[in-house]
């Protein structure tokens, strides 16, 4: 496996991970918004373990397709972001997780959405 690749899972893995965690504390800050509950240390590690499958899935599935994504990289990553924000909706009609959480997911992957599409493209073309 190329170096690029595994140097892309590793870039976009820290971005799915990290910019979610600032954007819910920007909205916990603001509004109040609550953590899950039980161990913050087990949620992170769940949270590290399900965007490492993410950044896996959307890096491999790039390169093995460039030649057709490298020119299309915003529908690429409009498809994710579709798919991304209708889980959202899908946990916010369900209980446990409120209007809040989905809204500061929405924001969250429309940021880390765009940057891994920029960051897949730097590194894969």
């Amino acid at each position: 496996m190329d170096i690029k690749v595994i140097a892309g899972v590793a870039l976009v893995w820290v971005v799915i991970f990290v910019v979610p965690i600032a954007v819910y504390g920007a909205f916990s800050a603001v509004s109040g918004l609550q953590p899950p509950g039980g161990s913050p240390m087990q949620f992170l590690l769940g949270t590290a373990v399900s965007k490492l499958g993410t950044a896996i899935a959307f890096v491999l599935i790039w390169y093995l397709a460039r030649d057709v994504i490298g020119p299309q990289w915003l529908l690429y990553v409009g498809i994710w972001w579709i798919m991304f924000v209708l889980g959202e909706v899908g946990q916010a009609v369900g209980p446990g997780y409120s209007r809040q959480e989905a809204i500061a997911g929405v924001i969250s992957e429309s940021i880390y959405l765009p940057a891994s599409g920029l960051i897949a493209g730097w590194l894969l073309r």
